[in-house]
């Protein structure tokens, strides 16, 4: 039998476009090799699967790092409402959360991979799985797949096969593999919204602390910042994380060492901080510093932050000098963490570079290079910050794809 279409890999990327290439009534095989489908889609979100962001085109488009102007014709044709409307079709209804995050009312991940899998068996879409090890071509037009020693032939063949994070999930850079073979150019791979290492002791000192509503900015030796933002953070015993970090993680890219400073106080300046200051410890004179924090700091934070500060913890408030009081301002307002890099591609939730999408139609998601091959998702050069952006790249590109064959 000769498919009308193969897709390599049981993620978003993979079934949707199964589905998409299915109900235009081709039939389509689709290979993955795990045991299952969607294995990384079932943690993605802690298990709760932020499937796409509610946040208007322009501003969703501002949050694509990688080529979000080829994102721009499949955005067009498959937005974020699409998306939302799709699976509210299979059952599972979704809920808006804090910046215009897109989850399952259930909370269950699990829901929106067997959505996708429902949609792919009402179809018709055959599931097998086995791993494929090479795409068939010949006068650079595609012929099928090959498993290992078996052949199966198709007219087209969609590449879903993911990045090179989470590889226990089987997204493990295979897809880049298999483009590379057949011509195309695979951009330098990184993890992208991934934890941020640190050598600092305050790190450690503050293990578990999270960070509500900060300040962050990371600068090189330059003046200007490369990145600033602010949100919700955590302290590690390896460095920092959390979603401001995760975002900024995917901005940096290469920009390590580097130093992150955190506002602890963004809705203040330092003239109304120093002022804040002042007041307080004057109800409090014969305090000692290290009793003087609770209403300006975590308690985690306290002792870190005064060994920072070079101050001794015993100090009597009415005994800080000028300068010393300067020296607390200054710090709450960009408390120093020097950044080494990353923490492995593996721990990362997205893979930054991919398939060169200069070698891809943006209309079609149609290799330039070779006739009948595809692309969707996660394998191409796209990736966005946090919040359900890159969820949606994996279900625009796929209903591209999906609808070409």
């Amino acid at each position: 039998m000769i498919y009308d279409c193969i897709v390599i890999g049981g993620g978003p990327a993979g079934l949707f476009s199964a589905y998409n290439a299915a109900i235009n009534g081709n039939s389509v095989l689709l290979l993955e090799k795990n045991d299952r489908c969607g294995k990384k889609l079932d943690i993605t979100g802690k298990g709760r699967c932020n499937v796409t962001n509610a946040a208007p085109k322009d501003e969703f488009l501002s949050n694509i790092i990688a080529n979000p102007r080829f994102m721009m014709s499949a955005f067009s044709r498959f937005d974020n409402e699409d998306t939302i409307a799709f699976f509210e079709m299979m059952g599972v209804k979704t809920k808006i959360e804090r910046g215009n995050r897109v989850f399952p009312e259930s909370d269950r991940a699990h829901d929106i991979t067997q959505a996708l899998i429902d949609a792919c068996k009402n179809a018709g879409v055959e599931i097998r799985h086995k791993k494929v090890t090479a795409i068939i071509t010949e006068n650079a037009k595609v012929l099928g797949v090959r498993c290992g020693k078996e052949e199966i032939f198709s007219k087209a063949v969609i590449n879903a096969c993911g990045g090179a994070s989470y590889p226990k999930t089987g997204s493990d850079g295979s897809g880049h593999r298999l483009a590379e073979s057949v011509g195309h150019t695979v951009t330098e791979i990184r993890p992208s919204l991934v934890p941020l290492v640190s050598p600092d002791k305050l790190c450690r000192d503050c293990m578990g602390l999270s960070l509500k509503n900060v300040g962050i900015s990371f600068y090189t030796d330059k003046k200007k910042p490369i990145y600033s933002e602010q949100g919700e953070m955590m302290f590690t015993h390896f460095g920092v994380t959390g979603p401001v970090i995760l975002s900024a993680s995917a901005h940096l890219q290469s920009s390590y060492p580097c130093t992150l400073y955190i506002d602890m106080k963004p809705a203040l300046d330092e003239v109304t901080l120093d002022k804040r200051l002042l007041r307080d410890f004057a109800e409090i004179p014969n305090k000692a510093v290290k009793n003087a924090f609770n209403a300006l700091l975590p308690a985690k934070l306290i002792d870190p932050f005064i060994a920072l500060c070079g101050i001794s913890p015993e100090t009597k408030l009415n005994s800080l000098t000028k300068e010393e009081r300067r020296k607390i301002v200054t710090l709450m307002k960009a408390i120093p963490i020097r950044i080494t890099g990353t923490r492995p591609i593996d721990e990362a939730i997205v893979t930054g570079g991919g398939v060169d999408c200069r070698e891809i139609d943006p209309k079609t998601m149609q290799s330039k290079l070779v006739s009948g091959l595809y692309f969707a998702g996660e394998v191409m050069d796209l990736d966005a910050y946090t919040g359900g952006f890159n969820l949606q790249i994996a279900f625009s590109t796929a209903f591209v794809a999906g609808n070409s064959i």
